[in-house]
């Protein structure tokens, strides 16, 4: 099972942090800089699979690794999970980003965290992998891109309430309303209408 997955810049400041274990964020933070200072000091011609930090699980656990360009991509897994279907799963989860995001880079991963997000549910939910197909798991983006579109995004949420409430059949508009002990006195909205 998967128990956490880690992006870091060659700096060391997280740009993606996932854990399927609880962990106190004062733990979560020391794994982080563990797992950065055990995977810097390696060499780039070493084995990309190491022994689990002591915070996360010693060596009853694996972390597992790709550096790319100016990103570490690191996988903490138990003993159960194959270390080469973990590098392969963590080169389909560079190339889907990078067709999401056609060239992706870090500044993809810091601006729109919550597409990454969505992207990674995709492949891993709950520590287990669900999708390795990077065609399926890419048709299932584009499919909630188009339903976001077709929704208006969040941007269009505003225009949306200015536009339902101008829609509203009422023969006057409320000045005050009474419920109960509470009074709530409603502001001109002439300006909306």
């Amino acid at each position: 099972m998967i128990q956490a997955i880690l992006v870091f810049n060659n700096h060391g400041k997280p740009r993606l942090v996932r854990f399927y274990q609880r962990f106190p964020e004062e733990i979560q933070q020391q794994i982080v800089r563990e797992t950065f200072h055990l995977v810097l000091k390696r060499d780039d011609n070493i084995c990309n699979f190491l022994e689990g930090g002591s915070l996360i699980g010693g060596a009853d656990y694996k972390l597992i690794y790709r550096h790319y360009a100016t990103l570490y991509f690191v996988f903490c897994v138990d003993s159960s999970e194959s270390e080469l279907g973990i590098l392969d799963l963590i080169q389909v989860f560079v190339e889907t980003l990078d067709k999401c995001f056609e060239n992706v880079c870090e500044l993809d991963l810091i601006f729109h965290m919550d597409k990454v997000h969505y992207i990674l549910q995709e492949v891993v939910m709950g520590g287990m992998v669900l999708e390795t197909n990077m065609n399926e798991i890419v048709a299932q983006i584009e499919a909630q891109n188009r339903l976001e579109k077709s929704e208006g995004g969040l941007s269009a949420a505003p225009a949306r309430a200015v536009s339902a409430v101008k829609n509203m059949n009422l023969p006057e508009i409320p000045r005050n309303i009474n419920i109960g002990d509470l009074n709530i006195k409603v502001p001109n909205l002439s300006q909306f209408v």
